[in-house]
């Protein structure tokens, strides 16, 4: 009988090792990960952007904000990061000019309106509606929230009667369209809209109201690895650093320190940096990039995209509430519009043999894709995505003034910075490029 046993032994033995190799190679990688990217250093971080100190980073607040993006920039010049080309330093300004509601006085046959019922949503300076206004219903049948929409969308001037049943919601509505309006320098008014709540007639009506027209200069911080062999090819990490602010006091305390949203994500952001600074392994140019604005209308994204040419743009991660476990626990998170790109799919296979998971979006009634600054670069044709471990429809925190460090999980940040590291490598690295978003299938 012919002995064929030494050929299945050699076989073995190399296949051994090659599993060998391959084991190596990655706790290699997991080891360098986790030396590199500590969670004591993650932790002093997010403890700093979302001290009270910051109170709250409102982007229309210039002397809270700038403490905020003050921190960033020394965090980037650690790093050893170069600033945009163009720039001197690491942030990006522009200027907007921001109006603040200063009276709002309304009576209709001799009496004066409550505050509470009144939501006046204007881009002008000086508002201009009386009796001969044209007047528009959102009767007790109709949705609130997409009616306004469709009504702010039209623009013009115009007095919009609310039915006494939309009252909770009107609420929630008069804080978000009752905000001071950001507008570019020199642009034209698109019209006022005052919505009365609770009132069927506007007969005998008085409208006075005034706001006030101020300059104000916000600032994107944005660092720069430059590329070894593709330093035209562009991958950018990105987060919000603004918050909103002081808000009404909750048990004595007024500062939304936006901890989670988005301290969380501007940590990640600063370790990613200091992370591939360190190894080097970038063939393409990396862009570390910390937004203003994104509470109130996305407007530092839109500025930075105006700025690059959005074909270099190769994939966008940008990172959005990673401080608490996601739906399936630690070492897991969700990118939002997973189908409108290759881009999850290639890092959940830069993720196998690790311990961390990318899944798809479980949360698509939110319309979470267009409610972060991902969404700019994909209108673009950028493969851009939000990363997120929020579990946001029972999130209590979200907005609030309770949204601090203390009901954060570090532990659930640190695991998701080094997920995203490794998530990220064979795009980092140029052996790998996302297919484009459909440009005419973003909103």
């Amino acid at each position: 009988m012919t002995n064929l046993a030494p050929y299945p032994v050699v076989h073995m033995k190399k296949l051994v090792t090659i599993l060998l190799f391959a084991v190596f190679v990655f706790t290699s990688k997991a080891q360098n990960v986790n030396k590199l990217i500590k969670e004591k250093n993650v932790s002093k971080i997010i403890h700093t952007l979302a001290s009270d100190e910051m109170r709250g980073r409102s982007a229309l607040a210039p002397q809270d904000i700038n403490k905020a993006a003050d921190f960033i920039e020394k965090q980037f010049k650690k790093a050893g990061l170069s600033p945009l080309p163009g720039l001197t330093g690491y942030r990006q300004e522009f200027q907007k000019v921001k109006l603040t509601l200063t009276n709002l006085d309304v009576i209709i046959a001799g009496k004066r309106i409550p505050q509470d019922y009144l939501l006046l949503s204007s881009k002008a300076e000086l508002i201009n509606l009386n009796e001969e206004t044209p007047i528009d219903t959102i009767g007790k049948s109709q949705p609130l929230f997409p009616t306004l929409s469709s009504i702010e969308r039209k623009g013009g001037n115009k007095i919009v009667l609310v039915a006494k049943e939309h009252e909770a919601n009107f609420k929630i509505a008069k804080d978000y369209l009752g905000r001071p309006k950001i507008l570019d320098p020199g642009a034209s008014s698109t019209g006022s809209i005052l919505y009365i709540l609770g009132h069927e007639s506007t007969a005998d009506i008085s409208i006075r109201a005034s706001q006030s027209k101020e300059t104000i200069t916000m600032a994107n911080v944005v660092g720069v690895l430059p590329g070894k062999s593709r330093p035209d090819e562009h991958v950018i990490f990105s987060a919000h650093y603004d918050h909103i602010g002081i808000q009404p006091s909750v048990a004595g305390d007024s500062i939304a320190n936006g901890a989670d949203d988005d301290a969380s994500g501007t940590t990640a952001v600063i370790a990613l940096a200091k992370y591939f600074s360190k190894i080097k392994s970038n063939e393409r140019t990396l862009i570390f990039a910390a937004f203003t604005a994104e509470e109130i209308g996305g407007y530092g994204s839109k500025y930075f995209s105006q700025q690059l040419e959005a074909d270099k743009i190769i994939a966008m991660f940008n990172i959005e509430m990673i401080g608490k476990a996601s739906k399936w626990g630690q070492n897991a998170a969700f990118i939002t519009g997973f189908e409108r790109s290759d881009f999850g799919t290639i890092l959940q296979k830069n993720l196998e043999g690790t311990t961390f998971q990318i899944h798809p979006d479980p949360y698509p009634e939110q319309n979470l894709f267009y409610r972060s600054d991902n969404a700019t670069l994909a209108r673009l044709g950028v493969p851009a995505h939000s990363i997120s471990t929020d579990q946001i429809p029972t999130d209590p925190y979200y907005h609030t003034v309770d949204d601090e460090v203390a009901t954060l999980d570090m532990a659930n940040i640190t695991a998701a910075v080094r997920g995203i590291a490794l998530s990220a490598k064979t795009i980092v690295a140029g052996s790998d490029t996302p297919t484009r978003v459909d440009k005419s299938q973003v909103n």
